[in-house]
């Protein structure tokens, strides 16, 4: 495969999950404001801004604020609207290795997007990303062949679903933040973590769940386990001694970190260990790029000489 296909496909699975973990914190906000009335609006809007999206110089800002720059802005790749017009652009150029009903999807649903408005954020706006975003990843799942093409997409899948989750995560371990009940609605995990719990949810139950259960495919834990597996699909490790593969390495500490460290230890110190989460993606995508997507200088003609 090439590496630009290689490198469209992984950032086609990583812009996907960024609008759909990105209409989750939003989500997050609307619900707080929506439950509380007495909520600080100022205070959560830079929360979410600073705190969870790590835009600098937010002093003031309002939940219209939040919207026109995490959900209208289509200049920002951040934003749903510019996750939404990268992926379709990453999917263009991946046009011959994806599925047409991929493309059709991805396609559809950026046009569908524009027409909705861009005035004022609404459940309307928040859900429907959520569900293209689920219908994308179902349609990628069972109409592409699960061979390289598809791990390179769940990979990015996997690793931006990791790193939105701590960053709801974060937020909701802060004292002034939402609660755990409005974290666990736009996580899609109310109904699991009450069959899970027989129906005992306080907050630690809550951040365990999302953080450290292997079993529900949104929590970091299974979103980091998913991701090795992609990478030992790609390129099985064979060495003796130590791993070749410097993306695995970075995601295997960070995941051990988390799983062999004891519960209680984790959910004392959540801030920090969703921080490394966060820096071990980044470090991990780095890496992964280093390995599958750095190609040769374009080579020029200059004169005679090529």
């Amino acid at each position: 495969m090439l590496s630009r296909i290689a490198d469209s496909l992984f950032w086609i699975g990583r812009y996907i999950e960024r609008a759909d973990g990105t209409a989750r914190i939003v989500d997050v906000l609307r619900l707080q404001l929506l439950e509380d009335p007495s909520a600080d609006e100022g205070l959560s809007a830079r929360l979410v801004l600073h705190g969870a999206m790590g835009y600098d110089d937010v002093e003031q800002a309002t939940f219209d604020d939040v919207g026109r720059m995490l959900v209208f802005d289509a200049a920002n790749p951040n934003a749903i609207s510019g996750s939404w017009l990268a992926a379709r652009e990453n999917a263009r150029r991946a046009r011959e290795t994806i599925s047409t009903e991929v493309w059709e999807c991805i396609n559809t649903t950026w046009h569908r997007w524009n027409g909705l408005g861009t005035r004022a954020v609404t459940q309307q706006h928040l859900g429907w990303v959520r569900e293209r975003s689920a219908l994308v990843a179902g349609v990628a799942d069972a109409t592409m062949s699960h061979d390289d093409a598809w791990d390179f997409l769940a990979l990015g899948r996997s690793l931006e679903r990791a790193d939105m989750t701590a960053r709801m995560v974060a937020t909701g371990a802060q004292s002034y933040g939402p609660t755990w009940g409005s974290v666990l609605a736009s996580c899609g995990a109310q109904q699991s973590m009450l069959r899970t719990m027989r129906g005992v949810v306080t907050d630690r139950t809550a951040a365990a769940f999302l953080t450290l259960d292997r079993r529900f495919p949104r929590s970091v834990i299974a979103a980091l386990n998913e991701a090795e597996d992609r990478l030992i699909a790609l390129a099985p490790d064979k060495d003796r001694i130590g791993f070749s593969d410097e993306g695995r390495r970075i995601l295997g500490q960070v995941r051990t970190q988390l799983e062999f460290t004891d519960p209680d230890a984790v959910l004392a110190e959540l801030p920090a260990h969703m921080m490394a989460v966060q820096d071990a993606v980044m470090a991990a995508s780095e890496a992964i790029g280093d390995r599958y997507f750095n190609s040769a200088p374009v080579q020029e003609w200059t004169g005679e000489t090529l």
